[in-house]
């Protein structure tokens, strides 16, 4: 019988995967594999992995005897050495489509309250100050210039939900046409014009060495003042020291971050203490939906790749 091991994994159960997986003769073993050393313990016989935070970096690839394929629980894989397994053979596919919504609407929950200076206005009224103008300028929404960096299928989904507001919507993704763009209202700009001319950015690319701090001190000081960053995507994309540096000085307006470059937040950072950002714990994806659906979906492509079938989303393809 073929064996499939859950390096480690934070869900009520792996039901799911089971069943999935013994229909297609397959094992499964579950481990909570926190260092390289006990994902090769628990999977250098694996047929396949299941992977959620576990480092499988290119010493552990190397171990890996019968490993047909690699499927990361979520989007990012950068705890997978994903070029030390082509190098071997080894497919590794994420679950890209899992929870599109989920995601889209927390960024523009986060959006929408910086812009219109939600957490600032409850904390001054919480404290005894009743005004009814904010303490800054606050630019009706529809004439906003909404941005995102990257326009794959969670950026397209955060622009049809701003649409609805009016705003002018800009895009930079240089792996997606122009036309593709303006086809869906977007209209396409180069990654200067979209720090200079963003009053709301919000960030959607994959973390890779082009991408990491692909928000830093020198683009964040291109930033219009009173502009609004958010990031539910991956954590290295934003410098976020410099960003609470920018927050501090009031080089920007607001940062609604769900995502971090080191997770949990450290309790020493700057950020938080930084009364214009809005901080979320990594739950952007969240809904009680979207847990058994991920399973599932990686769950089918572990199933694809054991029996040499189409893999949907293998990562370079």
């Amino acid at each position: 019988m073929m064996k499939v091991v859950v390096t480690d994994h934070g869900f009520p159960d792996v039901n799911q995967e089971r069943e999935l997986l013994a229909a297609a003769g397959a094992q499964l073993v579950v481990a909570q594999c926190r260092t390289p050393s006990d994902v090769v313990e628990a999977a250098r016989d694996a047929d396949g992995l299941l992977v959620q935070w576990a480092p499988v970096t290119s010493d552990v690839v190397e171990k890996l005897d019968r490993c047909r394929i690699i499927v990361r629980y979520g989007i990012g894989y950068d705890n997978v050495a994903v070029a030390a397994a082509r190098t071997r053979g080894i497919p590794v596919c994420n679950v890209p489509d899992y929870g599109i919504d989920e995601v889209a609407e927390h960024a523009v929950s986060l959006a929408l309250a910086l812009h219109r200076r939600l957490p600032q206005i409850d904390a001054r009224t919480r404290s005894g100050t009743w005004k009814i103008v904010p303490d800054r300028p606050v630019k009706a929404l529809r004439e906003t210039v909404f941005a995102t960096a990257g326009f794959g299928r969670i950026a397209r989904a955060v622009h049809v939900r701003m649409a609805g507001f009016g705003v002018r919507r800009i895009a930079y993704d240089p792996f997606v046409s122009a036309e593709r763009m303006r086809t869906e209202g977007v209209e396409p700009v180069s990654k200067e014009a979209l720090f200079e001319k963003a009053d709301i950015l919000s960030l959607h690319l994959p973390l890779v060495a082009d991408t990491r701090h692909f928000v830093d001190a020198s683009r964040l000081a291109r930033m219009r003042t009173g502009a609004v960053l958010i990031n539910t995507a991956r954590g290295g994309l934003v410098d976020t020291r410099a960003l609470a540096g920018a927050l501090r000085l009031g080089t920007i307006g607001g940062a609604g971050i769900d995502v971090y470059e080191t997770e949990p937040l450290e309790v020493d950072h700057p950020l938080r203490g930084c009364s214009d950002a809005l901080l979320t714990s990594h739950v952007a994806w969240y809904s009680e939906s979207s847990i058994p659906r991920l399973q599932r979906l990686a769950a089918e492509e572990v199933v694809r790749g054991l029996r040499g079938e189409p893999l949907l989303n293998r990562i370079g393809d």
